[in-house]
């Protein structure tokens, strides 16, 4: 790698992709959430539907595509957020995030590796979750704060 002072060094980076972080807003002002495993801390993470965008897919595509995959909703309301780069240290993955609005319940078409349960809850109770520590993932605490601006009316896009 070639520093900004010319300097060249040895640094490991994981190259990626990038992902997207769906945001499901139900009428009622609840969202929908996962319990899902996450090998590498082993342990069950509360978290927003995500995934990997495929090459040559868009991620307005990938969001639309994961949303059904993982929790079998689809959603008639698409507005994209902000992109995140969630670790600029070690890896140049991004993660575009979306709102999703005008939800309608389906089937679930899980990858045969993933092990994940869907749940309703209320954005109020999502932000207590992340003030007791009780979430921990980064993309889902970002979620949680764009909801709260989003519904407050504070937020404008």
């Amino acid at each position: 790698v070639r520093l900004p002072d010319g300097q060249e060094v040895t640094r490991e980076f994981i190259r990626h992709p990038g992902a997207v972080v769906i945001l499901p807003l139900f009428e009622d002002g609840s969202v929908l959430l996962e319990r899902q495993f996450r090998y590498p801390l082993h342990h069950v993470f509360l978290e927003f539907p995500a995934g990997k965008i495929d090459a040559g897919e868009t991620s307005l595509l990938c969001a639309q595509r994961e949303l059904k995959e993982e929790t079998g909703y689809t959603a008639s309301d698409w507005q994209f957020l902000c992109t995140i780069h969630n670790a600029i240290a070690y890896s140049d993955e991004h993660l575009d995030l979306y709102l999703a609005r005008g939800l309608t319940a389906g089937e679930a078409h899980l990858d045969q590796e993933e092990f994940l349960e869907t749940f309703k809850v209320p954005v109020s109770e999502l932000l207590e979750w992340v003030k007791q520590g009780k979430v921990t993932d980064v993309k889902t605490i970002i979620g949680a704060f764009w909801l709260e601006k989003i519904l407050n009316g504070s937020w404008q896009k």
